[in-house]
């Protein structure tokens, strides 16, 4: 797996994305399990790029892929991206995001393109465009922000 660590510039995270994808299988299997084929293309300490394999469940009347999915994968891929640049901390929570809706997916896979705004001792801001496989403009954009306990509270 090829990770945008290795470009020129890019902030180095505390874990891989492999690291990552093993964590999120351990601490949260009803990620792992529950909703969909999840997978990290790339991650480094600023930057996350996850895949959402898209079937028949993700799907609403009209054969557009639904808005609790792009939320879901919104949410997942900003906290790969939190992850990788904090270290494994379960505990660091979804405080606010917004999301808005921009176009009618395909029903292809989804793909999450997240960048760290705001790199703090408490709060992480990700930003999130979400893009159907193969198109050029986004079909959704959200903002999110986590807090990260006090390293004593941490898991």
């Amino acid at each position: 797996m090829t990770t945008a660590a290795t470009r020129a510039g890019r902030p180095k995270g505390v874990m891989s994305a492999t690291e990552v994808a093993a964590f999120i299988a351990r601490e949260f299997p009803q990620v792992a399990d529950g909703v969909g084929k999840l997978t990290i293309e790339e991650a480094d300490g600023a930057h996350a790029r996850v895949r959402l394999g898209v079937d028949g469940r993700h799907l609403r009347p009209g054969g557009t892929v639904s808005g609790p999915t792009q939320f879901y994968l919104a949410d997942v891929a900003a906290f790969i991206a939190v992850l990788v640049a904090i270290g494994p901390i379960g505990l660091a929570v979804t405080t606010s995001a917004n999301i808005n809706f921009l176009r009618k997916p395909t029903p292809a896979d989804l793909v999450a393109e997240t960048r760290l705004l705001k790199r703090g001792k408490r709060l992480v801001v990700v930003d999130c465009l979400i893009f159907s496989d193969g198109e050029a403009e986004p079909v959704a954009h959200a903002v999110l922000t986590y807090s990260i306990p006090k390293s004593d509270d941490a898991v």
